[in-house]
C-alpha cells in the first residue's frame, strides 16, 4: 500500500504546493507522539495499515497499550512507551526510524489574563517534547540516509478565535511551526 503526499510550505498564512509522489510506507518505522487516543491513535492505525511498523508515545500507558491491542493484536508490528525513550526502542525492535509524527497535544481553553506560570509551563513543554524529539528522530533518520517529520499544529496558533481562548496552546503550537524551520535546512 502506498500514500500521496504533498509537502507545502507555509508562508504567512498561505501554504504553497511544493512537491507531489506516491511514496511506499511497506517496513517503514513510524514514531506517533500523542499515540493512545484521538489523531494519533487514527494515524497509528493509518501508518500500520499501508504496511509500517510504528512505535507510541503518550503519557498514559494504558491508553497506548489498549491502542497497540487494537491495531496488532501480535505486537509484531507495534510498540509503545510512556515517556521519552521513543526514538530508543524504535531502534531496539525495528533497527531505525523513517518517519515521526509529533502530535503530541493539549488544548484547555482559558481566558489569556487567568492562564498561570504553571499552565504556560505545561504548554512549553509540550513545545520542549517536540523540539527534542525532532532532533533525536534526525540523529537516528541520518543513519538511514533521511526521513520525514510531520508536526501537527493547529490553527489557533495562527487566527485567534474570541469563543475559545487558547492562547497558551497558541503559543506552544505556534512555536512548533517556527521550530520546524530549521529542519528544511
Amino acid at each position: 500500500m502506498s500514500f500521496c503526499a504533498i509537502a507545502y510550505a507555509v508562508v504567512g498564512n498561505k501554504h504553497e504546493e511544493i512537491e507531489e509522489k506516491t511514496v511506499s510506507l511497506k517496513d517503514k518505522v513510524v514514531l506517533i507522539t500523542g499515540g493512545g487516543s484521538g489523531i494519533g491513535a487514527d494515524a497509528a492505525q493509518a501508518f500500520y495499515t499501508a504496511g509500517a511498523k510504528v512505535v507510541l508515545n503518550g503519557r498514559r500507558e494504558d491508553l497506548l497499550s489498549q491502542t497497540a491491542a487494537k491495531i496488532d493484536p501480535t505486537g509484531k508490528n507495534i510498540a509503545y512507551v510512556a515517556g521519552d525513550l521513543i526514538t530508543s526502542l524504535a531502534v531496539e525492535k525495528f533497527g531505525g526510524v523513517d518517519i515521526l509524527f509529533n502530535n503530541a497535544g493539549v488544548f484547555q481553553p482559558q481566558p489569556f489574563l487567568e492562564h498561570t506560570q504553571t499552565d504556560l509551563n505545561g504548554y512549553l513543554n509540550l513545545l520542549r517534547g517536540y523540539f527534542l524529539m525532532s532532533q533525536s528522530a534526525i540523529k537516528v533518520m541520518q543513519k538511514r540516509g533521511g526521513g520525514a517529520i510531520i508536526n501537527i499544529g493547529s490553527m489557533w496558533a495562527f487566527n485567534a478565535i474570541a469563543a475559545t481562548p487558547c492562547s497558551g496552546s497558541s503559543t506552544a503550537k505556534g512555536g512548533v511551526g517556527a521550530s520546524a524551520l530549521p529542519y528544511l535546512k
